[in-house]
This record gives structure tokens, C-alpha cells and sequence, in this order.
């Protein structure tokens, strides 16, 4: 299979099938090369960012409603033609053809042989927000919703940050190793006392197969500093798989104390067991529990520390996450702020007096942020 095939069978799961591109993408078939590995990570990707961009390049040269994996053909080749320079123009029009069904090839050939005539098409539109929404690839009820909250030049300044490739950051596990020990592998650079960033995957690494470092975005990880969970204490975190939190958390308690992990489904709570063993720590015990009704299980008053690391529309994370902006409605925010509220008020009556309860999200919503913190 070529780099091109697999990528639009990706975009297929992740588009019309409900995946994360990140989690497909996982999936390679045998015998990918690693620069074909790297060709169809940036297709995936480059499309995902730019879909409603790429549609309105070639939708008025169709002249039919055009769906489905022909569509996600024509916007993945669309994509390398006005946006990666080192590959030919005929050249993705020729894959483009071969990976057409039969009775397709004549009229994909025929779409892109304009788009390639027509040149990028500009969008003209009085209205900022309405040109960003198809130049940048936002819902426009999502800049709307931003410019109202952030203003309109901080709203376009978001949207045009997701579309940039997002930098992968990993986070030592000092429960297996040391910042000086790791410190000796090639390609690794230390931004501060555990994070850090690599010369390559991460994930094909020995070390991370080994449990002696995890991903993990920067910004995740200040969120469990700003907890300052210490050796013996008794921890609550309460929306914890896939686990990377967790860990940290265990990490800074150095394994002494106790840290309850709650995930509501038993197979997500399987996943977080095994994630907690492979990165030894012990001193975790996990639980299937639903958060907003945890005070009904769990005595009152009894954690020093909880983290609150809330389920949340994921507005923040565009930028690692593009399918979400497909998927994501105005509906779907109201709904997940009466979950946040549930869990809050739930594990409020769990902390001790005094202690810490740290409430992060991955969320640019007012409705998510600020106005669940003053209330």
C-alpha cells in the first residue's frame, strides 16, 4: 500500500467513521516506509486542517453533489497541490486518478485539471469571521462564539494558529529514570526539569516503550504541577484515563501516598490499570465510577488534592485535534458544561478543608473556563 492510499483510508475512518486521526494513524500497514509514514501523517493532517478550504477549491468545478471518499480524494489532492511544493502537480493528479473507482477517474481527472488551470481561489468576503471560516476551516459559529468572548482579532489569531503543526512534547518518568540518565539519549532536549523534546517519534523510541517517558503536551502538564501533590497525601483524581496525568501525579508524590483514579467505563478503566503498571506506578488504585456522583461513594472531606481534568468540548486542542472542529456542535457545549458542573460540585465535598482542588480543561469557552470557575 502507498503513502497516498493509506492516507485517504485514514481521512475515510477519521471523516466519515468518527476516528482520531492520531489513533489511526497508529495503524500503519507493514512495509510503510518511514518517509512514506511522514507523507501520509502530513496528508491526513494538512487535509483535516484545511477541509472546507480545499472543498471550496473544486465543489463549483463538480457540477454534482460529490461525497464521501471521493470527496476526501479530491480535497487530499487538492491539498498537495496548493499546499506541498515538493510534490508535482501531475503527480497528484495521476495518484489521484489511480485511486479513483473506474467510472470516477474521468471526471476526478477532469476537477483537478481545473483546480490545477484555476490556481488557489481566493476568498473574498466583507465579513472577517465569514472568510476565516473557509479559509481557515472554522465552523463560523465557532469564531462568532470566539470573537464574542476573545474579540474578533484574538478569534482569527486562534483560528490561524490550528492550522500549524503542533510539536510533540514528552515528559520523563522519574518513577524509572532520571533527568540526568535521560539526558544521555541522542536527540533529546530538556525544556525544563521533565519536559522535553525529540529528534524523531517518541513512541518508536526503546526508552518510551520501557515506561522511562510518556507524551505529553507542555500545557497538560502544568495543569498537575499547579495541583502540588507531595509524598503522602491522599489524591483524588477523578476523570483519569487514558492515565498521563495520573502518572504525573505518582511521579511527584514519588509513589508515597495514595492517589484514587476514577474512569466511568470498565474497559477504559482496564487501559489506565495497565497504563499505571507499565509506568510503575504503584501507588495508584483505579476505580469504574461515574465523577459527578463520586460523593455518593467516596467519604467526604477525605483528599488532600483533587484534579478535576474535566471532559470538555476540546476547543483548545484544534491545533493537535482538527477533526474536532468537524465534529463539535453549539448543542454539544451546553450539554458538556451541566457535566462539568455535576462533577465540580461532586468533588468539591470530597476535598479536605484547606486543600487543592485544580479544575483544568483543554477548552477555548468562557462557558467551560471562567464562568464554571466563578460558579
Amino acid at each position: 500500500m502507498k503513502a497516498r492510499e493509506y492516507a485517504l483510508n485514514c481521512l475515510e475512518r477519521v471523516v466519515m467513521k468518527g476516528g482520531y486521526a492520531n489513533l489511526v494513524l497508529r495503524q500503519q500497514p507493514q512495509g510503510l516506509s518511514a518517509e512514506d509514514r511522514a507523507l501520509a501523517s502530513e496528508l491526513v493532517y494538512g487535509t483535516l486542517r484545511n477541509l472546507a478550504f480545499l472543498e471550496y477549491q473544486w465543489h463549483e468545478f463538480a457540477r454534482r453533489k460529490v461525497q464521501g471518499r471521493l470527496g476526501l480524494l479530491l480535497d487530499m489532492s487538492v491539498y498537495q497541490m496548493l499546499f506541498l511544493d515538493r510534490i508535482p502537480d501531475y503527480a497528484a493528479v495521476s495518484e489521484a486518478v489511480d485511486l479513483s473507482a473506474a467510472h470516477e477517474k474521468a471526471f476526478v481527472n477532469a476537477v483537478l485539471h481545473k483546480v490545477m488551470a484555476q490556481g488557489m481561489r481566493e476568498v473574498n468576503d466583507p465579513d472577517p469571521l465569514v472568510q476565516a471560516s473557509i479559509r481557515l476551516s472554522h465552523p463560523l459559529w465557532l469564531l462568532r462564539l470566539w470573537a464574542s468572548h476573545y474579540g474578533t482579532d484574538n478569534a482569527l489569531a486562534i483560528a490561524r494558529h490550528d492550522q500549524t503543526s503542533g510539536r510533540v512534547y514528552g515528559r520523563i518518568n522519574t518513577l524509572k529514570t532520571t533527568r540526568e540518565a535521560f539526558s544521555r539519549y541522542p536527540g533529546v532536549q530538556f525544556l525544563d526539569e521533565t519536559a522535553f523534546t525529540f529528534d524523531g517519534v517518541i513512541a518508536a523510541q526503546d526508552w518510551f516503550e520501557r515506561g522511562e517517558a510518556v507524551v505529553q503536551d507542555r500545557a497538560s502538564q502544568q495543569a498537575v504541577k499547579m495541583l502540588d501533590s507531595r509524598p503522602g497525601m491522599n489524591v483524588l483524581d477523578c476523570c483519569a484515563a487514558p492515565g498521563t496525568k495520573t502518572a504525573q501525579i505518582a511521579m511527584m508524590m514519588d509513589n508515597q501516598g495514595g492517589i484514587t483514579a476514577l474512569e466511568l467505563h470498565e474497559n477504559r478503566r482496564l487501559l489506565l490499570e495497565q497504563a499505571m503498571q507499565h509506568l510503575g506506578a504503584s501507588c495508584v488504585r483505579t476505580a469504574c465510577m461515574d465523577a459527578g456522583r463520586a460523593d455518593e461513594q467516596l467519604p467526604a472531606a477525605s483528599f488532600d488534592r483533587i484534579l478535576a481534568d474535566a471532559p470538555c468540548s476540546g476547543l483548545g486542542d484544534l491545533r493537535h485535534k482538527p477533526e474536532i472542529a468537524l465534529r463539535v456542535k453549539p448543542d454539544d457545549l451546553d450539554a458538556i458544561v451541566k457535566l462539568q458542573e455535576r462533577i465540580l460540585d461532586a468533588c468539591a465535598r470530597l476535598l479536605k478543608p484547606g486543600g487543592v482542588l485544580v479544575y483544568s480543561t483543554c477548552t477555548l469557552n468562557r462557558k467551560e473556563n471562567e464562568n464554571q470557575a466563578a460558579a
